[in-house]
């Protein structure tokens, strides 16, 4: 998936003629905090809504100093790269670009979410284990043989290094529900459990504060 794909036909760019009042008023309709300012289909910058709120609203927005100049990605660009600018630059929107640097469109972190949330495994029913491991001692081969030895599949896996430490977390989409067994092997391997969650883990404490609450109520 590349970022022309998720390219939203909705939300219209803003010109420097717009005042500051105007573009707010925008930003309320399309619940964004950042819109790309566009002249004659050239990209010219992103404007915030900070920027608008330290200037005079009823200027036009061509006056303003802007904090963000061009931030923008290629249609080409895959949505990993897009979703890291936009996460980095913390943008609600991000302008789409072709190599002449013509304006195509933006992609909005809302719509950049819905695409994640329908794709790449996540709401397929499974399950997610969290693993804390060492930098060093990272393998994702392992990991899978070991996962696959109780007959199950990761279904994708993400990564995140722990701030001022050595270690990472290792987050498994995995396609089993019952996963006792396979933290169990985890476990016998030296493997250290972060987090588990399940459907399965959530009934189960659901009934046990349900029993929990009977039982109370019996006494």
């Amino acid at each position: 998936m590349v970022a022309k794909e998720l390219i939203s036909q909705t939300l219209l760019p803003i010109q420097t003629s717009d005042t500051g009042d105007e573009v707010l008023n925008m930003m309320q309709v399309y619940h964004v905090r950042h819109l790309p300012i566009v002249n004659f289909e050239k990209l010219l910058g992103v404007i915030s809504e900070e920027d608008i709120l330290i200037h005079d609203t009823k200027e036009a927005i061509g006056t303003y100093r802007l904090s963000f100049l061009r931030p923008y990605c290629f249609e080409n660009e895959h949505l990993f790269e897009v979703m890291t600018k936009m996460g980095r630059l913390q943008l609600t929107i991000i302008p789409v670009i072709d190599r002449e640097e013509n304006y195509l469109g933006i992609i909005t972190m809302e719509h950049l979410l819905q695409y994640f949330a329908t794709h790449f495994s996540f709401s397929d029913p499974g399950s997610i284990l969290v693993l804390e491991i060492s930098r060093a001692n990272y393998s994702l081969a392992e990991i899978a043989r070991i996962t696959e030895s109780e007959d199950i599949t990761i279904l994708s896996s993400f990564v995140n290094n722990i701030p001022d430490t050595n270690l990472m977390y290792v987050t498994l989409k995995l396609n089993r529900q019952d996963i006792n067994a396979l933290k169990s092997t985890f476990e016998r391997f030296g493997y250290q459990i972060s987090a588990s969650f399940s459907e399965i883990e959530y009934h189960d404490g659901l009934k046990e504060r349900y029993d929990l609450l009977m039982s109370y109520l019996n006494v």
